[in-house]
């Protein structure tokens, strides 16, 4: 049997409490001090305090906000956790901030996404140099149960942050562009919605099943002179590729300047 305690009982930290709780060969014991957070969580152990749950678990994840973890390492400090091995998914607090504060080596960052809710997270997962093959072991066995996993260093999380963590809200916002498409040529919007988010679930199952290069896939669907090419044409003609590419930049971007921001004020985002 498998054990994880996890600190914090938010969206995240509930969505992967159930996740992990759901699988017969984990036990999850968590702790939150606002008890209505954690009241329906099924199948978890509710500690009675963070010092217990620090105590009594070898593997602990790090489900807070970046701005409350400064206030809890003195008492994580004060319950051994210098003698534990942690995940973290608090952004922005590096694993440079995480070692020197908690007193260990024995480290990861994640940075899931919202759709860690329906055990679809793409999640980055980076270890710290020194962290040992079993953590980081565990650790990816750990993020691949609400999602998929990529093993990645420090210095591409924010590329990460630009086509994932923050691309969940692009790919939103194309749901809804598409369906007003669809709006203006007369269906109603919640069906039109239902269509274009299928639709794109579709694309994405069929590029997946061969990793098919999209470019080659998309050709496939353009036949000269039909509806799909004069949809790409007005795509290019209002720089369809380089304003996602913009987005991406301009996150990863002020991820980095956040990052930045924090490690010269010495706080945290």
């Amino acid at each position: 049997m498998k054990k994880i305690g996890i600190i914090g009982a938010g969206n995240m930290g509930g969505a992967i409490a159930q996740a992990l709780s759901s699988e017969n060969d984990w036990q999850v014991s968590i702790f939150d001090p606002d008890s209505a957070k954690t009241e329906s969580l099924h199948g978890c152990r509710l500690a009675s305090s963070m010092e217990e749950l620090v105590q009594s678990e070898d593997l602990l994840l790090l489900a807070v906000k970046p701005q409350v973890l400064p206030s809890l390492y003195p008492i994580l400090r004060k319950a051994g956790s210098e003698k534990k091995r942690w995940i973290s998914i608090a952004a922005g607090v590096s694993l440079e901030t995480l070692i020197e504060n908690l007193g260990t080596e024995e480290v990861v960052r994640f940075m899931p996404n919202l759709a860690a809710q329906v055990r679809q997270s793409v999640t980055a997962v980076t270890p710290s140099l020194k962290a040992s093959a079993s953590l980081k072991e565990t650790a990816l066995l750990v993020a691949e149960l609400f999602g998929s996993a990529f093993t990645l260093p420090e210095d591409q999380i924010a590329a990460f942050t630009g086509i994932s963590g923050s691309a969940i809200a692009y790919v939103f916002q194309f749901f809804h562009a598409l369906a007003m498409g669809g709006v203006a040529e007369g269906l109603p919007y919640p069906q039109a919605l239902a269509i274009a988010r299928d639709t794109c679930l579709s694309a994405a199952a069929l590029q997946k099943r061969d990793s098919a290069n999209p470019v080659a896939l998309a050709t496939m669907v353009c036949s000269a002179g039909g509806t799909t090419i004069e949809g790409m044409k007005a795509l290019a003609n209002g720089n369809f590729d380089a304003t996602v590419m913009a987005a991406v930049t301009a996150s990863s971007a002020k991820f980095r300047l956040l990052e930045e921001k924090a490690k010269q004020s010495g706080k945290q985002l």
